[in-house]
């Protein structure tokens, strides 16, 4: 029997399988009860070319209740598609990490499409 995080993981295999196929830049997203991360993976899993997190001295400065709630999420998935278009990254493969599109999730990839990026 799987345990929570192990059944996660197991879900997230399937996806960066076929990303890696395609060799698409990646946008991954890691979500603890506390924080929000993402990052631009370069299509062959070699670099990370941009990451915003709620750990950034400038968004929790914008953060009141912390970083483990959809506001943050939203503000996440703007930087990130800023710091992306910075870099010249347009087309990004979505990889929620085996997480449920749902609430934090859908929020920081639906911040991240309004800013620009597109999946």
């Amino acid at each position: 029997m799987l345990n929570k995080k192990e059944a996660r993981l197991r879900r997230s295999k399937a996806t960066r399988a076929r990303i890696a196929r395609l060799s698409a830049t990646r946008l991954a997203v890691h979500r603890s009860n506390t924080h929000i991360y993402a990052s631009i993976v370069s299509g062959d899993g070699s670099r990370v070319l941009a990451s915003a997190s709620t750990l950034e001295r400038e968004l929790r400065e914008q953060l009141p209740a912390g970083g483990g709630n959809v506001a943050a999420a939203q503000l996440v998935g703007r930087r990130i598609a800023e710091k992306a278009r910075a870099a010249g990254i347009e087309q990004v493969a979505f990889d929620r990490s085996g997480f449920q599109y749902h609430g934090r999730v859908k929020a920081l990839a639906e911040a991240a499409r309004e800013a620009g990026l597109k999946f």
